[in-house]
């Protein structure tokens, strides 16, 4: 079977995007694992498939699995990437769209030419929200991994994360406790890890491994998450832009009761087919 795809990208982190109207329509895990493959596929971090919306206020309903064929809840990214292309397919109005996903509903709008922000809904602190086995809910949590003990915020952006604030991103043990914190057992579903360097109230240096996927060039949710965290300790501003490996992106977080938005850019790659 051929799969008409559009390959996307916010800053890197990148995407194949299809259209899946029905359930045989959606690749299998095994087949999604093939097609990321850098090397002999496409190569990804996440596909992004657009089923029939559920919902008659939104555009699609769309699904987000990652480079390890498993799928996932939210994609921040990734919602910015649907987005753009619905609305450059005059699928939106007056340059806004809304879109559905198992994360909860987007508001996406175009702003200040191509970039686009999307409404992420409010950051969720319980342990239960992720979820996060603790005993009693806390501003900031420590693990025993790999013999260290590392203090870490937990935060739900539709999909959970830990967020460690370090003195240095670029020093960060990325690959090493990003992949042992991302399968602890207290992180029963996995968990996406941001490393946050704060440089002052409206800037932070953001590394994140993906669950699933690993570091990525961007992640969407994880400046998000990153941001929410901040806020909440009270050491970041409402407006914070967040620089990732790939490029620069903007969080805005009024506080409790708010959504977060989030913004920059998403670009179309190329367009293809491939055999499934």
């Amino acid at each position: 079977m051929q799969l008409p795809f559009t390959k996307m990208h916010g800053l890197g982190n990148d995407f194949i995007v299809f259209d899946a109207p029905s359930e045989a329509a959606i690749p299998s895990a095994a087949q999604l694992q093939a097609l990321a493959d850098r090397r002999t596929g496409v190569g990804f971090d996440q596909a992004l498939a657009l089923t029939p919306a559920r919902r008659a206020d939104t555009a699609v309903y769309y699904r987000i699995f990652n480079a390890d064929g498993g799928e996932v809840e939210q994609c921040g990214n990734g919602a910015r990437a649907v987005a753009a292309l619905l609305l450059r397919q005059g699928r939106g109005h007056n340059g806004s769209v809304r879109l559905d996903s198992a994360g909860g509903i987007v508001s996406a709008r175009a702003v200040q030419g191509e970039l686009i922000a999307v409404e992420m809904g409010e950051p969720l602190f319980s342990p239960e929200a992720l979820p996060f086995l603790a005993t009693v809910p806390a501003a900031s949590y420590a693990l025993d991994v790999d013999g260290e003990s590392i203090r870490f915020a937990v935060v739900s952006m539709g999909n959970p994360h830990a967020v460690i604030t370090v003195p240095s991103a670029a020093d960060a043990p990325v690959a090493r406790l990003g992949a042992s914190i991302e399968r602890h057992p207290a992180f029963p579903q996995r968990v996406n890890v941001g490393f946050m360097q704060i440089d002052s109230p409206t800037r932070i240096v953001l590394r994140v491994f993906e669950r699933g996927v690993g570091e990525t060039l961007a992640c969407g949710t994880g400046a998000c998450a990153a941001v929410a965290v901040g806020r909440r300790a009270g050491m970041l501003a409402e407006h914070v832009e967040v620089i990732a490996p790939g490029g620069r992106l903007t969080a805005s977080w009024e506080g409790p009761g708010h959504s977060i938005w989030l913004t920059g850019p998403a670009e179309i790659s190329f367009t293809g087919s491939a055999q499934i």
